[in-house]
């Protein structure tokens, strides 16, 4: 495919996505890299272009530097953001209450605390992202489970095996002491390579995941 082709599949989706206003985004492609510009009113906005650029066919890295000009309400000032973050992140289920603290400067959000799971670490980090007023996320939350690296490292084999999106055989694993886990190997596309990383995520005592699957 074309660079030329590619721009203008991506531009198609934007327009397709219904809570993107493509009006305001850039799209630049060189040789399969995505170099995304613009701005969007909230940080949730930004999120879905990069994900739904990440799935299109022929996508083989992006460039992201969309901004996000949030509306100057004045509800929109740090404190509020803050005790927005902190109400809606101990209404969710998935989150023991009081485990995460935030931190807001200028619109930006940081999170930080324990818990056990990453996916208890996401959903923390997808409930605040979603705030108006809000132009960042970095998500500090430690994972601290005990488990041994034989299990880990079982447990994410057996997930790319059940996987549907994923060709198992030609991923490798390894686990490094602390919960690190590399992935290695080959995949087709973006979808296959963030079903992989799902897969990884989804054991519990992985604290990071180093990405270094190539395209075939």
């Amino acid at each position: 495919m074309s660079d030329k082709d590619l721009r203008q599949n991506i531009i198609d989706q934007l327009d397709f996505e219904p809570g993107v206003n493509a009006a305001h985004i850039g799209v630049a492609v060189d040789r399969g890299i995505v170099t995304l510009t613009g701005h969007v009113t909230t940080y949730g906005q930004k999120i879905l272009v990069e994900k739904a650029v990440q799935h299109i066919k022929g996508v083989h890295g992006i460039a992201e530097e969309i901004e996000v000009r949030p509306f100057g309400d004045p509800l929109n000032s740090d404190e509020n953001i803050a005790k927005r973050a902190l109400n809606i992140i101990n209404w969710n289920t998935f989150v023991p209450n009081d485990a995460v603290q935030v931190k807001v400067q200028k619109g930006w959000v940081t999170l930080t605390g324990k818990l056990e799971w990453q996916f208890q670490r996401t959903e923390a980090e997808d409930a605040v992202r979603r705030l108006a007023g809000v132009i960042g996320v970095t998500n500090s939350i430690e994972l601290t489970p005990q488990v041994s690296v034989a299990d880990v490292k079982k447990r994410i084999e057996d997930a790319l095996k059940r996987s549907a999106s994923v060709e198992a055989a030609g991923i490798h694993v390894n686990v490094v002491d602390g919960g690190k886990i590399k992935l290695e190997g080959k995949v087709h596309d973006w979808a296959e390579r963030n079903a992989a990383e799902r897969a990884a995520w989804s054991a519990p005592g992985v604290r990071a995941v180093e990405d270094h699957l190539m395209f075939t």
